[in-house]
């Protein structure tokens, strides 16, 4: 079983990994070496989500998708675990493998002669 997290950290910033022992991987970044350069220099770090899976393959691409999120997204994804990994990780973006980061290209305008 494999789990995708999410934690808060002290700056109020968020970081999101993936393990197979979810209580030991959260203790690793509050206090040891092993925990990520990311959330060790922001202890204390909370876990506020956590989704098990059956393998290493699905938590990894999960864990890409909610990467590429707005900060804004992975908030709904926390208050709405359910709802909002079925409509925020499937959206069509999401599906096609595109960054939901990147601006949307905005409409050329017409040349005037």
């Amino acid at each position: 079983m494999y789990y995708l997290y999410i934690l808060e950290c002290a700056d109020n910033t968020l970081y999101t990994g993936i393990t197979v022992d979810l209580e030991r991987r959260i203790k690793e970044h509050n206090t040891s070496k092993l925990g990520a350069k990311y959330t060790a220099a922001r202890r204390p770090v909370s876990l506020v989500y956590s989704k098990k899976f059956r393998n290493r393959s699905t938590a990894s691409k999960a864990e890409s998708q909610v990467k590429g999120l707005h900060r804004e997204e992975k908030l709904e994804l926390i208050k709405k675990p359910v709802y909002n990994y079925s409509n925020i990780l499937t959206s069509k973006n999401m599906a096609k493998g595109k960054d939901s980061r990147k601006e949307k290209k905005k409409p050329k305008k017409d040349k005037k002669k």
